[in-house]
């Protein structure tokens, strides 16, 4: 079992990765390690407003909200704050569905949101704009 995973930032994604290590693309917003309970499976995490924030702090790994590999067969959850396993409370089938219905719910309501703001014209019609608000 994998207790930490340490930083390493690439540009394209390995196809094979190593056990302990977390990697991050900031160009692709793409996370990706092999589960930490040991089983040999990759966990690509996607990084955006709707999916998990990345962030660093002296080169340890933070990742949120929890990880929760429901489709592979160790059904593995845990945190990883500061480079550091944390391992959660395994969810019953139920929670899982609560889960994914509460994400696609923001999903939605996020995707809702961008949708209602005016969209900011460029080029001539920027300053067309400009001059008669």
């Amino acid at each position: 079992m994998v207790e930490t995973l340490t930083l390493l930032p690439v540009y394209y994604m390995p196809q094979d990765l190593e056990p302990g290590i977390l990697y991050y693309s900031a160009e692709f917003r793409v996370a990706g390690h092999l589960c930490p309970c040991g089983c040999g499976n990759k966990v690509i995490t996607p990084i955006g407003p709707t999916d998990w924030s990345f962030s660093e702090t002296n080169g340890q790994a933070t990742l949120e909200p929890s990880l929760g590999n429901w489709q592979l067969p160790c059904r593995s959850h845990y945190w990883v704050r500061k480079a550091r396993i944390v391992w959660a409370a395994l969810w019953t089938d139920k929670q899982i569905k609560a889960g994914r219905k509460k994400e696609e719910k923001k999903r939605k309501a996020y995707f809702q949101q961008l949708e209602r703001k005016p969209r900011k014209r460029k080029g001539l019609w920027g300053l067309v704009d400009w001059l008669f608000a």
